[in-house]
């Protein structure tokens, strides 16, 4: 069985050193006809659906914003939205699917982001983003998650949980995270409010504020 584009692209890029190139390069190929971006499902995630609460023209940040179904969700329930990825692909296609979007798309580098996030947002939701990332370039982004919120704020994060798989016949992307990591989001003044597993054990949801 051939591997998917996902899996071909990102060993390729992390072979290199590069743990997010493979995402424009996969969108790319996408926009051709040449392979599917698995996560995008062509509506918003269900459980932040579920959660979603009016945003009162609050700020909120959406980590990996793909095609803008999460982002505009939020912006449909009052929320100013910068929503980011880090391929300029995905960015160019969100914005033309959503021409008339009050989401302020933006190109960026979770790993590297603008210094003018930090502590910027009432809200920030990351949800199956950094699992795609090998543990050794995670305690980066997790960081990242942590300086983005402001004070009193709420931040969302959901990924693929570890104790539902088996660790040792896995081949990623992704990479389920284990529940230490996601505790990990708890530093810069950042607390941990609630975590548990959702979707049958399969995936973790928490929630976090500052």
């Amino acid at each position: 069985m051939t591997d998917p584009a996902d899996r071909v692209l990102s060993r390729a890029s992390l072979a290199e050193g590069n743990p997010t190139g493979w995402f424009d390069q996969l969108y790319t190929a996408a926009e051709r006809g040449e392979a599917v971006v698995p996560w995008t499902r062509g509506e918003p995630n269900t459980d932040l659906a579920d959660w979603v609460e009016p945003g009162e023209g609050r700020r909120a940040l959406v980590v990996g914003s793909a095609l803008g179904d999460d982002a505009e969700l939020l912006a449909s329930q009052g929320w100013a939205v910068t929503a980011f990825d880090v391929a300029p692909t995905a960015v160019k296609a969100a914005q033309a699917r959503f021409p008339d979007s009050a989401v302020d798309y933006v190109v960026a580098d979770l790993l590297d982001p603008p210094g003018e996030w930090r502590q910027a947002f009432d809200l920030v939701v990351e949800i199956i983003n950094i699992q795609a990332m090998p543990r050794e370039y995670r305690p980066a982004a997790i960081a990242s998650l942590a300086g983005f919120l402001a004070p009193g704020g709420t931040l969302l994060v959901s990924e693929v949980a570890e104790e539902s798989t088996d660790t040792e016949t896995w081949v990623g992307p992704p990479w389920p995270f284990s529940r230490a990591e996601i505790e990990s989001t708890a530093q810069d003044g950042v607390r941990l409010l609630s975590l548990e597993t959702i979707r049958e054990g399969t995936r973790y949801w928490a929630e976090f504020t500052r």
